[in-house]
């Protein structure tokens, strides 16, 4: 059974890869056919076309490999301007050397153009039309990132520590006892033991001012900063509310931020403080958050997908020393697909996670995936999109420089002619993809 749950998780995330590339091009398309492009095709996956039909002007077909999609859009290149095709000037080093593969892959893109294309060429284009255009695939993936993530939060809940306690400690152990497994004589009572607090409780108040069921970090915050006070309690059980008091205890305990998360020095070593204790922990639920969260969430996830991005050489470094070397994967760094698809499956297969919880995770890895999708093509490389999107921006500016000196005939900004940095782009992205893939096989993230 957990094989077959591992691999319903996989196959989820195949279907979710597919339909989310499938759907980023259907984010080109609308506006390219809005705008009076013409476009050939509409190919779902790579290799040999499975089957396809027919509408309109665009044929739309399955392949075999269904990792990807593409639509081909005519006009994407200017022509080879005249003087360089009748070659009245002599040649510079950029056309010694790439002149013949860059001219060839332009006839190669523009051999669907016909001659009633003239005037919808995607070159022709004003400027904001092709940036809609190429920011149209990206867009959707944002969209459904927050859709996939707004479901998780407002519907199935984020998990968040209550004020519902999970467990009391008996004591306290004292340094002589730090090891041990049960109290002696020696330790100090805990004081939410001697208040009689028991798992199961649900503490309402705090010294007389209500707390809020998820604001446990608001609950020991007043613990913390009352050692040695007496800190008057009103709790729940079984529905009868019931009051008590304690008096934390001060020992030195980890400093934690606004999130409850310990803080840690420039050197990595945690900070800790004299503060007050009291021997409970909190239990954690699933708690739906309003829609007005979703964005904050959303943010803070690109926020970090963008800072992988950021120092993507460095991250690179440090997976391929995990992969070839003993250091451990870092949780928060970059996975291929083969990754995800593990991790899915790794979710989907663990016995210990409740159903709603499996399909809440596996919601988020696939609104993360969508975000990160959203972000990397927005590099502003070819072939991705954020390449496409800066040549037309860059043709823009230049135009609009060219208009207050009063010049004319602006000559369309060739694209093509960074054909070699787009090999060197495309040659880093495969490298990248075969290590990432090579490590998410013998040197996987580990999630639990």
């Amino acid at each position: 059974m957990n094989v077959l749950m591992f691999l319903g998780g996989v196959l989820f995330m195949v279907v979710v890869i597919a339909i989310s590339i499938a759907l980023h091009e259907v984010g080109h398309l609308i506006p390219a056919k809005k705008f009076g492009l013409r476009v050939p095709q509409y190919m779902i996956g790579f290799g040999k076309t499975i089957f396809s039909f027919k509408r309109g002007e665009t044929e739309y077909g399955l392949k075999a490999l269904p990792l990807g999609g593409y639509i081909s859009m005519v006009g994407m290149y200017p022509p080879r301007p005249a003087t360089e095709a009748g070659k009245q000037k002599k040649p510079g080093f950029f056309n010694k050397i790439f002149g013949q593969m860059v001219d060839d892959a332009r006839s190669q893109a523009n051999e669907n153009v016909q001659s009633s294309d003239e005037g919808r060429l995607f070159y022709q284009l004003p400027i904001y039309k092709r940036v809609i255009i190429m920011l149209g695939g990206p867009f959707v993936n944002l969209l459904l990132g927050f859709l996939l993530i707004g479901v998780v939060i407002t519907g199935f809940g984020v998990p968040t520590t209550t004020t519902t306690v999970s467990e009391v400690y008996q004591c306290i152990a004292s340094a002589e006892n730090a090891d041990a497994t049960e109290c002696t004589a020696k330790d100090t009572e805990a004081p939410a033991y001697a208040a009689g607090l028991l798992p199961g409780d649900t503490i309402t108040s705090v010294n007389g001012t209500a707390v809020a069921h998820d604001a446990w970090y608001e609950l020991t915050g007043v613990i913390r900063d009352h050692p040695g006070q007496s800190i008057a309690l009103t709790y729940t059980r079984g529905g009868v509310e019931q009051q008590t008091t304690l008096k934390p205890y001060l020992t030195e305990r980890p400093v934690l931020d606004d999130q409850g998360y310990p803080v840690t020095d420039e050197n990595g070593t945690m900070k800790t403080a004299q503060v007050g204790f009291v021997g409970m922990s909190s239990q954690v639920e699933n708690i739906a958050q309003p829609v007005t969260e979703v964005p904050s969430v959303v943010g803070n996830q690109l926020l970090t997908i963008g800072n992988v991005i950021l120092h993507l050489p460095q991250r690179m470094v440090d997976v391929a020393q995990a992969a070839f070397g003993t250091e451990e994967r870092d949780p928060n760094g970059p996975v291929s697909i083969v990754g995800v698809g593990r991790i899915a499956g790794e979710i989907n297969a663990h016995e210990g996670i409740a159903m709603g919880d499996k399909i809440a995770s596996l919601l988020s890895l696939a609104g993360g995936l969508n975000l990160a999708l959203f972000a990397f093509n927005l590099i502003p490389l070819l072939p991705l999109d954020g390449g496409h999107v800066i040549g037309a921006l860059y043709e823009g500016v230049k135009r609009t420089v060219a208009r207050i000196f009063g010049r004319k005939n602006v000559a369309p900004v060739d694209t093509i002619k960074l054909l070699p940095l787009t090999y060197v782009v495309a040659a880093a992205m495969l490298l990248m993809g075969g290590l990432l893939i090579y490590a998410d096989i013998f040197k996987p993230i580990s999630i639990f």
